[in-house]
């Protein structure tokens, strides 16, 4: 978990630091909101984790979704009630099961990212080339924030 204060040594724009983090809040707050109506932003996230990663246990889930055990768990049964994901026993080791998502799953994943594309394509819309190219820039930087992290 990341200090809860700048460390000293480290010299940081803290004015940049704010900003940033309040606005890719409130994008990622108005994306999730696409979304709404359908299920909640936590499965959404577990489900594409489920697609991406394919057949996976709920202790690798909730590790990857950064969650407990029984909260990844009640997420999985959410899920599976609603059939967009399925539990099956590990063919190599009946005593595990994996969760792997369904062609309903897979459909609402569709959807959601139908909606969320659109919504920040439409406010895309309305940046000049200059601003967009920036923003082409600044997107590779996050990128390499994200993969530097491990994430």
């Amino acid at each position: 978990m990341p200090p809860a204060t700048l460390p000293a040594t480290i010299e940081v724009d803290r004015e940049l630091v704010h900003r940033l983090r309040l606005a890719v809040g409130r994008l990622a707050r108005r994306l999730r909101q696409q979304a709404e109506g359908e299920i909640t932003a936590s499965q959404i996230s577990a489900l594409a984790s489920v697609n991406r990663l394919g057949p996976i246990t709920l202790g690798r889930l909730a590790s990857v979704e950064r969650l407990r055990p029984p909260t990844v768990t009640r997420i999985a049964a959410v899920l599976e009630e609603a059939g967009l994901v399925v539990r099956r026993l590990d063919p190599d080791d009946r005593r595990v099961v994996r969760v792997e998502i369904t062609p309903s799953g897979l459909d609402l994943l569709e959807r959601v990212r139908t909606r969320k594309d659109a919504y920040l394509a439409a406010r895309l819309a309305t940046l000049a080339p200059e601003q967009l190219a920036v923003l082409r820039d600044a997107t590779a930087v996050i990128e390499r924030l994200l993969e530097e992290e491990g994430s």
